[in-house]
């Protein structure tokens, strides 16, 4: 219909091919305009004849049900979708089609050689990739692009070595995920290390993550679907994801000894969350103190809380504030937001204490220390609250610093800590542009090899640090600042 060969999906009911949701929709038009006949017939004639129409993407062979609304992992008893994919499989590898690559990749070429940017009067190439959306899969491509420009993290993830999922008659061969192999083959410390991979190699304008948003639906339910989704609960829930696999046996090896062999974490910068230390805890995890004193007796309790993100309420005096122009009020700053965090609040009726000493819940007061900073500090600034009804969006320009910022001051022992170890630099940026929660749109600034860039999903723009600095952030991302040389180093 609109004539583009961009993801072609292939009905499995009558053949005809559309182009998919990824890009213009009209394969689930298709969809659509196949039910209107049935609605003319009886309930019980239209109940024999509604199929589940399922299409398949023709560059990636995955199936997927429009009226389901969800991929399809099981076969025909007669194994009818693996024919077609084996009948796609021999097209693509065909002279026709060989020929039509080889065209396609003088062209992809071309466009590469376009992408050239004047930085100080000389001409460099932007190999920045950017990452298509599958169907408001920003959220998941903000964060994962922030993930990618955190050199500690993205580097340990891509000097893994790959995990052929693939054996017996189908190696060789792209791999497919069905009932019958399980989902011992869902691997997404393998999916989101070739993602990583595929970014920043200069080889293609975008890369689509269809395969880790695969194995994102089958082991995150709450992901499932194409509706908008939390930026920050996603980082979350994929950080804790990554650090279970990676606890757990892989191929035969268990994740410690790769983290022990291919890394240089020392053990004393390691922190424990849900059982062994993987990266995801050497790198992201610190410790809070937790202390509540009794405002009847005097008790004092302490408890420690490992962490691998702050999260940040912006102070109620500066959530009237729209823009950072606003001449009205003191501008809010990130160390507001910080101070907030740490500082002695008293607890409210609904949060009662249990005071040991009094043997029942007393007023008490609450204060929070930094026992251990991370590697890579990550504050989120909790940008959405529920009202009585509603989740509403606090759109408060919060300044932050771009270097050097110091987080001595929140330490619960600051003496023991060095010069260079509290000051952090910003490396990533997530933003959410709307209104609401579950809607708008994110994307994310990202420092790399000394150059800011915006990732808008597909695209990868240049950018500076004065634009980066205007940003209504919604997760920093902070790396510590080196230590000199001779120190331990991460």
């Amino acid at each position: 219909v609109c004539r583009s060969n961009k993801s072609p999906w292939v009905c499995l009911t009558c053949s005809s091919v559309h182009c998919g949701r990824y890009v213009n929709g009209h394969a689930k038009k298709h969809y659509e305009d196949a039910q209107i006949p049935m609605t003319n017939h009886k309930k019980a004639e239209k109940q024999e004849k509604v199929q589940h129409t399922v299409c398949m993407d023709c560059s990636s062979y995955s199936t997927y049900c429009y009226r389901c609304d969800d991929f399809v992992v099981n076969d025909t008893k007669l194994g009818l979708v693996q024919k077609v994919r084996e009948h796609l499989q021999n097209l693509e590898n065909s002279a026709f089609t060989s020929d039509r690559h080889r065209k396609r990749k003088l062209l992809e070429n071309s466009s590469l050689n376009s992408k050239l940017l004047k930085v100080n009067g000389s001409t460099t190439a932007l190999c920045a990739t950017g990452l298509r959306n599958l169907g408001n899969t920003c959220f998941m491509n903000a964060i994962l692009q922030s993930l990618s420009n955190i050199q500690q993290f993205c580097c340990y993830f891509k000097e893994l070595p790959a995990v052929e999922l693939r054996n017996g008659k189908t190696a060789g061969r792209r791999t497919y995920h069905t009932r019958s192999q399980g989902d011992n083959n869902v691997s997404l410390v393998e999916e989101f290390r070739k993602t990583l991979c595929a970014l920043w190699q200069g080889s293609q304008t975008a890369f689509s993550p269809e395969s880790l948003f695969y194995v994102v639906w089958k082991i995150m339910p709450n992901f499932r679907g194409y509706q908008q989704q939390d930026a920050h609960e996603f980082m979350r829930y994929l950080l804790d994801h990554l650090h279970l696999e990676l606890q757990g046996g892989f191929n035969g090896v268990s994740r410690s000894v790769i983290l022990q062999e291919n890394s240089n974490l020392s053990a004393s910068n390691k922190c424990c969350i849900n059982g062994a230390s993987t990266v995801v805890t050497a790198i992201f995890g610190g410790i809070l103190q937790n202390e509540v004193n009794c405002l009847i007796c005097g008790t004092e309790s302490r408890k420690f809380d490992p962490f691998l993100d702050l999260s940040l309420d912006i102070p109620s005096q500066f959530r009237n504030k729209r823009t950072k122009n606003q001449e009205s009020g003191p501008m809010c700053t990130l160390r507001d937001c910080l101070r907030s965090f740490t500082d002695l609040e008293e607890l409210d009726e609904t949060e009662l204490y249990m005071c040991h000493k009094c043997k029942k819940k007393q007023k008490s007061t609450k204060k929070f220390w930094i026992q251990k900073l991370p590697k890579v500090l990550c504050l989120h600034l909790k940008r959405f609250h529920w009202t009585a009804y509603l989740r509403n969006k606090v759109d408060t320009y919060v300044e932050f610093p771009l270097r050097g910022l110091d987080m001595k001051c929140y330490l619960l022992e600051p003496e023991n800590s060095g010069p260079e170890s509290c000051l952090y630099d910003l490396v990533a940026v997530v933003v959410h542009h709307g209104s609401g929660v579950g809607s708008g749109h994110y994307t994310a600034y990202a420092a790399h090899e000394g150059r800011w860039f915006h990732f808008n999903d597909s695209t990868v723009t240049l950018t500076d640090e004065e634009t980066v600095g205007k940003a209504k952030a919604y997760i920093l991302f902070y790396v510590e600042r080196q230590a000199k040389p001779g120190a331990e180093k991460l």
